[in-house]
């Protein structure tokens, strides 16, 4: 691992002025310090955000549950309010990764570095998630462009995720057995105004799978899903599941999820 410079920030403002072009935040550390460890990455400022209080915490309004940046898997996974109100995303945090990975890892750091396979970018979508920063608030469908790429700028910092609560919703993946990262995750969440399909795990980046969402706002069962096609163009093909076999997959979890809702 190359030398860096190590900066404890006691506030947002202390930490957005720190930051630059060859620099990181650190939270849970669950994928900035491996890829370091392995010469993947490189930076020259590394800046803590950790103990800053205003950026953790669970806090649950008539019609949002909001999670700050730093909150952990298991926070929200254990959280009474986020199984209250959004039973599902409490269920998601629950499988992510392993113990030491969801007492370690934050909300902020998962949807930050958009890996293709993560499973929060998916509620993101599904629950019409607003991420708010230092200095805006983007929406999920925004926020997440390609693979391991966002619409965060430079030195801008994520803050806390403010979610929807829905009428109904489910998240069910197919996990890798030794990450239990999805090969492919399908999140299903019911409106008044409709029906979002948030699918990770299948192609290079999190997207709301228009087929499905406009079938289930038409019939919410998951027999509406029986006669539409999902397209393997576009999707992953690697040595755990072929593209075909991943756009089987979506149909078959996303039937899954509108079951158990």
């Amino acid at each position: 691992m190359k030398t860096f410079n190590y900066h404890s920030s006691k506030d947002v403002k202390e930490a957005t002025k720190l930051a630059s072009s060859n620099s990181a935040f650190l939270a849970g550390g669950m994928t900035t310090l491996p890829s370091m460890k392995l010469g993947l990455a490189s930076y020259k400022d590394i800046i803590d955000i950790k103990r800053i209080k205003k950026l953790s915490g669970i806090k649950v309004s008539g019609k949002t549950v909001t999670i700050g940046a730093i909150t952990k898997h298991a926070e929200v996974a254990h959280s009474k309010e986020v199984k209250k109100a959004i039973s599902s995303l409490s269920s998601l945090a629950e499988g992510i990764g392993d113990p030491q990975v969801r007492n370690k890892g934050t909300i902020g750091g998962s949807i930050a570095n958009n890996d293709p396979s993560a499973d929060y970018p998916s509620a993101c979508i599904a629950l019409n998630a607003i991420i708010h920063t230092n200095s805006r608030k983007v929406s999920a469908d925004k926020f997440f462009t390609g693979m391991f790429e966002t619409s965060l700028k430079k030195g801008e910092l994520i803050e806390a995720v403010e979610f929807q609560i829905p009428e109904k919703s489910c998240y069910q993946k197919y996990p890798n057995p030794a990450s239990r990262y999805a090969i492919v995750g399908v999140y299903v969440a019911k409106y008044k105004s409709g029906v979002n399909a948030g699918v990770t795990g299948a192609k290079s980046c999190v997207y709301n799978d228009k087929n499905i969402a406009d079938a289930l706002s038409k019939n919410f069962s998951s027999s509406a899903l029986d006669n539409i096609k999902i397209s393997s163009s576009g999707m992953n093909s690697d040595i755990h599941a072929s593209a075909e076999y991943r756009a089987n997959m979506v149909k078959i979890f996303a039937k899954k999820a509108v079951d158990a809702c």
